[in-house]
């Protein structure tokens, strides 16, 4: 390999400043706010062909990060498409006389359902007061009279016919309390015993077998009493029903004239006028009285002829649009709510229940998918209305037979509503891998991009995006300086100086911060310094525990060392994340290397604290060791790695290329600068690999040797490919420009070495032989040491095992 010198980057190459003579505004409140976020086509067009789309089952997933403004761009077009839509119908349940455990459904147009039920109401409160009337009236009196009267007269007749055939034959018919007596008669008195004892016997017997006849028809008679009274009732309340009848068909007339063009209602009418004639008794006053005084509590008890409103669109403006907070398997549904009487549940058709499914009917529903499936039931419920297109409202204890109340089966309530589901794409993938329904019943996803190209065009479009959000905050109006730090904190926030991140709630909250400190200087502005203010802010408010592991290192407790040379030792950096603050940190990793078999030995993976991915990065520097030093030949090394002072969990590959060149150093006993620090992954070809949180590592990095003492020697070794994505704080590129500290540019891991060493990389000859002077040579010197040990040993112990062998034979 040629040798170069490998050059830091300057300062300019450390930050991607906003050009503000691009803007030709001096404040936002000369922009028209944006109504669409920026880098946003593919979702908006995605959003767009699922509205519009009326086949089954192409309901919408809405994918993005928390924060990304998937529901405000959601909310905007559904109340968009919602007002070109038509209003949509009222729900109503209504009684099933015929059927009370399965109320009766019925559809209106909107604001019809309201009308229907104060309209019951007013005919219940006449008939509570009209039917008392009637059966007041003259005539109800006269005709109920007669029938009484002739019930008596009937009555009468059968006795005093009865009593002149008891007459005729000397017979005495006598009432007293107990009933009816008998006894002879003479001169029209009954005889007393005395003169009863003088009679003959055959006088006796002929008076004993008249009574006898004369109780048969007597017994008779009081057996016909209850079928007359029977005949009575009867009759008594065909009169009443006749009466009732007139009443309820002259009270309903004029709601049929309102309700005509409605089959259902009119079936529902005739049903209400049947059962009030059939139930007359219960509008009429109870002998206790005292009831016609308070009508507005009786109509509120017949529940029986109420209107259960459960969706009324009277207000509404086109189609529903609904955002269901909390949805669980009874908000979503519906749900039978019961009462306690006397110890007992009961229900009844005014106790069911809408749920989020009921009024978003015809319109749209948005709902949080991790909030969904977080409720037991939930997620099923909404596929089972979706796949069966109708909503059939039954609670969860019948549903899984934990309860044997009896309840209501509500008739089914036909459902045709757009589906829209907000959630992490973690989330969408797991749903598309375990759940064999839903690539069936949401066909259309909506991916939000988490960041958008850094151009001319899209930084005027985020500048107006800023305006929009201001605008919704009620703050104070950015200038262009202010507006540039805001863009330049989200190519941070994107880790890519090319990018701007479209977290829209770390834009909100940023601007609420700087405006906040804009209000305490008194500016009608927001400034740059306020923005300012308002980043530093937030990090000195989250970083108590990185200044508490910067205070480690400086005491000397966790060790780091930022000058000299040592051999197998070297810095490596990883990224600390506590919520959504993440900083940098240094870590010391060492090696050894000796005679052996074992191969590289990833301590912190035998201790089951490395994750997969570097474990694998461990696998990939091991496998370039031996390709690049010992490619026909074996490789006798027993090494093994380290990071010191690590007691939790060590994950990624970016310290890959780091632990490649400790272990290089602890194979050719070369010293590594302590003053620069490594981050970066390598493949097997040795190729420098571009890493997350480079802008943290390297301040994290910088921020220890600014505390102990800049010398113009520290610097950090970052991946080529990484230097798009540096965004770092003011004074580390100060620092880069007084020449204090310096970041180097890496392509190979051999220039990596050269860093490090000081040593040039070797370029292997035809033999494959470096030459003297590279650190390639020290290690190849070293490998051939090791390659000749083995050799010794080997022959050795064959020597020892051959002289056994002899000793053995005599």
């Amino acid at each position: 390999m040629a040798s170069k010198k490998i050059k830091p980057l300057d300062a300019k190459s450390l930050y991607h400043g906003c050009d503000l003579k691009s803007f030709d505004f001096k404040t936002t409140a000369e922009l028209e706010p944006l109504d669409q976020p920026v880098g946003q086509a593919r979702a908006l067009e995605a959003i767009e062909f699922g509205v519009d789309i009326e086949q089954q089952g192409f309901n919408l997933f809405v994918v993005g990060d928390p924060g990304i403004g998937k529901q405000e761009l959601v909310r905007q077009i559904l109340s968009h498409h919602a007002r070109k839509t038509g209003t949509q119908s009222d729900w109503c349940y209504v009684n099933n006389f015929d059927n009370p455990q399965k109320p009766r459904l019925l559809k209106l147009p909107a604001g019809m359902g309201q009308k229907l039920r104060q309209d019951m109401e007013s005919l219940v409160e006449d008939l509570l007061t009209s039917l008392p009337s009637s059966f007041q009236s003259e005539e109800y009196r006269n005709r109920r009279q007669e029938i009484e009267q002739e019930l008596q007269n009937r009555q009468d007749d059968a006795f005093r016919k009865l009593d002149r055939e008891a007459e005729e034959k000397g017979i005495i018919i006598m009432r007293t309390p107990t009933g009816y007596t008998m006894g002879p008669m003479v001169d029209g008195r009954p005889l007393d015993p005395q003169e009863y004892a003088k009679l003959s016997d055959e006088e006796k017997a002929r008076i004993e077998e008249l009574i006898a006849e004369l109780q048969q028809q007597l017994q008779d008679i009081i057996r016909e009493m209850p079928l007359v009274q029977r005949e009575h009732h009867q009759r008594i309340k065909a009169l009443n029903q006749e009466i009732t009848q007139h009443t309820v068909e002259q009270l309903i007339a004029w709601m049929e004239n309102s309700y005509r063009d409605y089959p259902e209602v009119m079936d529902y009418l005739q049903a209400v006028q049947q059962n009030a004639i059939k139930d007359v008794e219960a509008f009429l006053p109870s002998d206790r009285g005292g009831e016609t005084d308070n009508i507005a509590s009786r109509v509120a008890g017949f529940h029986a002829y109420s209107i259960n409103v459960i969706v009324d669109n009277t207000d509404m403006v086109g189609a529903p649009v609904v955002f269901e907070d909390h949805p669980t398997y009874q908000n979503l549904i519906g749900r039978v709510e019961y009462i306690s009487q006397m110890g007992t549940l009961i229900t009844n058709f005014t106790l069911i229940k809408p749920g989020a499914l009921h009024r978003a009917n015809g319109g749209y529903l948005v709902l949080d998918a991790h909030k969904l499936l977080t409720h037991a039931f939930a997620w099923e419920g909404l596929k089972r209305a979706l796949k069966s297109r109708e909503i059939k409202i039954q609670s969860l204890e019948q549903m899984l037979s934990l309860a044997n109340t009896v309840s209501l089966e509500p008739e089914s309530i036909p459902f045709e509503v757009k589906v829209v589901l907000t959630g992490e794409p973690r989330l969408y993938y797991l749903l598309r891998a375990l759940d064999h329904e839903f690539d069936q019943l949401f066909k259309v996803a909506a991916d939000f991009a988490r960041t958008a190209k850094r151009e001319n065009g899209n930084m005027r479009d985020y500048a107006r995006m800023i305006a929009a959000v201001q605008s919704e905050c009620d703050a104070r109006p950015l200038d262009r300086g202010a507006i540039g730090r805001m863009i330049e904190e989200a190519s941070r926030a994107a880790d890519d100086a090319e990018k701007l991140s479209l977290h829209l709630g770390d834009m909100r909250d940023l601007l609420s911060e700087a405006n906040y400190w804009a209000r305490k200087d008194d500016s009608e502005i927001i400034a740059v310094e306020h923005v300012e203010k308002a980043i530093s802010k937030q990090d000195y408010r989250q970083d108590r525990y990185r200044e508490l592991m910067q205070e480690q290192v400086l005491r000397g407790i966790k060790m780091i060392d930022t000058e000299g040379e040592r051999v197998a030792q070297v810095n490596a950096l990883s990224v600390l994340q506590t919520g959504r603050y993440r900083f940098g940190q240094a870590s010391r990793i060492t090696a050894t290397a000796r005679l052996g078999r074992a191969g590289v030995v990833d301590i912190e993976r035998e201790a089951k604290l490395g994750g997969d991915l570097h474990s694998k990065g461990v696998m990939i520097l091991s496998s370039y060791l031996a390709h690049h030093y010992a490619a026909n030949q074996p490789l006798p090394l027993a090494a093994s790695l380290a990071f010191e002072q690590s007691y939790g969990t060590v994950d990624g590959d970016s310290a890959s290329a780091a632990e490649l060149c400790v272990l290089l150093s602890a194979l050719g006993e070369i010293p590594l600068k302590q003053s620069l620090a490594v981050t970066g992954s390598i493949n097997q070809l040795g190729e420098m690999q571009a890493v997350g949180g480079v802008n943290e590592k390297i301040e994290g990095f910088f921020e220890i040797c600014q505390s102990r003492g800049l010398t113009g020697k520290q610097g950090v070794i970052i991946p080529a490919a990484n230097q798009v994505h540096l965004m770092l704080h003011k004074d580390v590129r100060e620092a880069v420009e007084e020449g204090k500290f310096s970041i180097y540019p890496a392509r190979q891991v051999a220039e990596v070495m050269q860093l490090l060493s000081g040593l040039k990389p070797g370029k292997a000859d035809d033999r494959g032989r470096y030459p003297e002077g590279s650190f390639d040579y020290l290690i190849q010197q070293r490998i051939e040491k090791l390659q000749s040990a083995q050799k010794r040993f080997m022959q050795r112990s064959s020597s020892d095992e051959s002289a056994s062998a002899n000793e053995n034979e005599s």
